[in-house]
């Protein structure tokens, strides 16, 4: 009894620590916020206090939190945020099973959860990009019809969805510089391809006449058509994904019914040998599942011509 006191103490004293690191974590980036909004606030000056006032051991212990953060972000590219959540619920569940291994389990799946937040950020980026080159199109046309030249009607139109290099294009346009070769440097960011369409379109009205304003309409057609087609494809797949999901679900159901039954589960599966090896051998069969699942899904998309980056 006094080892199993003793490793539940330690458990305790474990998931402590982690759940405050991430607390100074997340509380690292609110306090950097706050500060950014107050130079933003008195126009860049730094805040003059009343009184010095005394280091604050929490308040350090913050920045350098967020120092950490800000290497690892310039470093590895990676940014820490709600992956961290891992960390809490390994360490309950350690508590509530009296073993490690859930806690390490936890510190692993932190970098897998982060790639799958990013996949899906990328995957909301290429969206917005591909709606603001449709609302581009439609737009720049208007503009045409309206009686302003190319240039004007380009530099008329200020999409925030393109990124950076939108940059680029109103530069060209502003000081009569290769429109159509900033629109196919453009077109280079995930989701903003139909760009290449609308450099295509510029070069031919430019070099023989032709009347711009339809030749976007076109290309904002087709771009509807291809998001529509998108759309569509991932409303069918959305019935087995969930299927699958639901699936994988169904262990943690088990488990959480077993517990009301009072059977102990958790005991079973992390402190006897054929407890481990269903463990192990249910963890590899969840990952092949899913990861069949999402092939399936992708090679669907690519065999449609849909985008394959997976929200």
């Amino acid at each position: 009894m006094t080892g199993v006191e003793a490793d539940r103490g330690a458990l305790a004293l474990c998931a402590a620590v982690l759940c405050a690191g991430a607390a100074v974590w997340l509380l690292a980036k609110r306090d950097r916020e706050l500060r950014r909004a107050r130079l933003l606030f008195v126009g860049g000056a730094p805040v003059a206090s009343a009184a010095p006032v005394a280091p604050d051991p929490a308040r350090r212990a913050a920045e350098v939190a967020a120092g950490v953060r800000e290497r690892w972000r310039v470093r590895y590219g990676g940014r820490m945020g709600r992956e961290l959540l891992c960390l809490p619920a390994g360490g309950v569940v350690a508590l509530l099973g009296a073993s490690v291994l859930p806690l390490l389990f936890a510190v692993a799946a932190v970098p897998v959860m982060g790639r799958w937040l990013r996949r899906r950020e990328r995957g909301r980026v290429r969206e917005r990009r591909a709606a603001g080159v449709i609302e581009l199109c439609s737009a720049v046309a208007g503009e045409l019809r309206a009686g302003r030249q190319p240039g004007e009607a380009l530099l008329a139109v200020s999409p925030s969805d393109l990124g950076e290099r939108w940059g680029l294009v109103a530069a060209a346009a502003r000081f009569g510089g290769d429109v159509p070769e900033a629109l196919r440097r453009a077109a280079r960011a995930p989701g903003a391809e139909g760009l290449t369409g609308v450099a295509a379109c510029w070069q031919v009205a430019v070099d023989e006449g032709a009347g711009l304003a339809a030749g976007l309409d076109r290309v904002a057609a087709a771009l509807r058509a291809e998001r529509d087609q998108r759309e569509d494809l991932h409303a069918k797949l959305a019935g087995p994904r969930a299927t699958a999901m639901a699936l994988a679900g169904l262990p943690l159901v088990g488990l959480i019914l077993g517990s009301a039954l009072g059977a102990d589960p958790l005991h079973v599966l992390l402190h006897t040998p054929a407890g481990l090896g269903c463990l192990v051998l249910g963890g590899l069969l969840e990952w092949a599942g899913l990861f069949w699942t999402g092939r399936l899904v992708r090679s669907a998309l690519a065999s449609s011509g849909a985008v394959a980056d997976e929200r």
